[in-house]
């Protein structure tokens, strides 16, 4: 059996072009490679962090019907930050919905979450 390595992570979005805008302003990613096929009337986009070569692959169905229901099994996207609580004060300064700072060890603050345009949860934590 060979190595496994992880490639990406898949998420379904209602409008393209908000999501790209949220994940360059709000983490930085930028978009590494794109894919569209409107036979099958989809355009699969692939953000990168510049520093990873783990990709977060948005998949942008043509004329959704309706929000996606991203259901109580979906868990959260986990990013690193250097300064968190530089990057918690700026994400809360541009209006993006966040929670307190939080911490799992005796109190000490290490993550907070921010949610994307389609309600996904992405957990910044504290680079260590």
């Amino acid at each position: 059996m060979g190595k496994y390595r992880m490639a990406h992570t898949m998420i379904r979005v209602m409008d393209l072009e908000k999501s790209l805008a949220f994940y360059e302003d709000a983490l930085g990613f930028k978009e590494v490679r794109r894919k569209d096929k409107p036979e099958g009337k989809f355009t699969l986009v692939y953000l990168g962090d510049g520093q990873t070569d783990f990709t977060l692959e948005l998949t942008y169905n043509y004329d959704p019907e309706k929000p996606y229901v991203i259901g109580d099994g979906y868990g959260h996207l986990a990013v690193e930050v250097e300064d968190l609580e530089a990057s918690h004060e700026e994400h809360k300064a541009k209006g993006y919905d966040v929670t307190d700072l939080s911490g799992l060890d005796n109190g000490v603050k290490s993550y907070y979450f921010i949610k994307d345009p389609d309600g996904y949860k992405i957990e910044i934590i504290r680079l260590k």
